[in-house]
């Protein structure tokens, strides 16, 4: 099984009931497909660049999975189908990039947990007047 991420854009005229209920729908795609969620983020509701299908908004997902490589086009023919996604991209990932998004998730969470003392941040201000 490969590694991919799919970045998809919903409809904006969608509340939060209806965002889940979608992310549900797209988890169920992406396990008949082969496929297992690795990783979910909801990015929110934001401005697009530019119109796509009249709409000037969309609710953002990225979305980190497994999948058959056989899987990939029938996976891209399921979110055309799907009328709630306006737009989508499916990338394959090598096995480091995977690696690398997984371990910025466990830091972000660690350092949640430790209250977001010991941040890695460094004061960029202090290092210019040295």
């Amino acid at each position: 099984m490969r590694n991919y991420q799919s970045v998809l854009i919903l409809k904006p005229d969608l509340d939060e009931a209806q965002v889940e209920q979608s992310i549900e729908k797209i988890t169920s795609i992406i396990n008949k497909f082969g496929g297992a969620i690795l990783k979910l983020d909801n990015w929110g509701k934001k401005r697009l660049a530019y119109r796509v299908k009249k709409n000037k908004f969309g609710y953002y997902l990225n979305i980190y999975h497994t999948c058959e490589q056989g899987g990939v086009p029938d996976l891209e023919r399921e979110y055309q189908l799907y009328d709630l996604i306006i737009k989508y991209l499916v990338i394959r990932l090598e096995e480091r990039d995977i690696e690398r998004v997984m371990s910025q998730q466990t830091e972000s969470t660690e350092t949640s947990e430790a209250g977001g003392e010991g941040s890695p941040k460094k004061d960029v201000a202090a290092e210019k007047s040295d």
